[in-house]
């Protein structure tokens, strides 16, 4: 797998390059934003840190999403709550905060692409509950003629609570399936994503919140 590293510190740069090697993944780094953007469709995933420079790590995160469907893990120092909601909120599909541990990575980089992959012709094809209209293959999801504009892990999540409706999924099922490892997980991710989710499906009281265990959205949507 082809790994682009968007990283201005040489020393975490060459450190990352090591592990993504030692995974057996080939990886690309460079420094600068401007270089990101000009090379992101070379590669399988991106691991991206917000302190580049010559922009913003967000602002390169916002232009990379409107151009690739690509996972993007964001690296970084900054571990304020306002840094990982904006950084999610803009399409990535996971956040670690420096100093990262290299194994935690590796299964965070394995965690997000096999859910990019993931799917096959067994599988069924779309999910209709009432209005809304979950389209596996294409990983469309729409309410009537309305578009949704999801990010990738808005999408499985989504999906993953259509596939149950009428039954609750609990929070580690939910961050097991999503994120590969409800232990690796970030809890806080996932309340970030829901919270997305659920403002784009302008829909009050289609995911519903059973307290102290997990969601559930309802199997009739009449």
């Amino acid at each position: 797998m082809r790994v682009l590293i968007v990283e201005d510190d040489d020393a975490m740069a060459s450190a990352l390059e090591a592990a993504v090697v030692s995974a057996g993944h080939k990886p690309h780094r460079v420094s600068r934003g401007a270089d990101a953007l000009l090379v992101h469709r070379e590669h399988e995933v991106i691991l991206l840190d917000l302190g580049l420079p010559d922009m913003d790590g967000l602002e390169l995160l916002r232009k990379l999403r409107q151009v690739t469907g690509c996972p993007i893990l964001i690296l970084t120092a900054r571990d304020d709550e306002r840094s990982v909601v904006l950084g999610l909120r803009s399409g990535a599909d996971d956040y670690l905060v420096k100093p990262v541990k290299l194994v935690e990575l590796l299964a965070r980089i394995e965690a997000v692409t096999r859910r990019a992959g993931r799917g096959g012709p067994e599988r069924s094809h779309s999910i209709v509950l009432g209005e809304l209209d979950v389209d596996l293959d294409r990983r469309v999801a729409a309410i009537g003629s309305r578009v949704l504009s999801l990010t990738a892990t808005e999408f499985d999540l989504l999906a993953l609570l259509a596939r149950n409706a009428g039954s609750v999924v609990t929070r580690e099922q939910i961050l097991d399936a999503l994120w590969g490892d409800a232990f690796l997980a970030s809890s806080r991710a996932l309340d970030v994503h829901l919270t997305g989710l659920r403002s784009k499906l302008q829909l009050p009281g289609f995911i519903i919140n059973v307290r102290g265990v997990g969601y559930r959205v309802e199997a009739d949507q009449t």
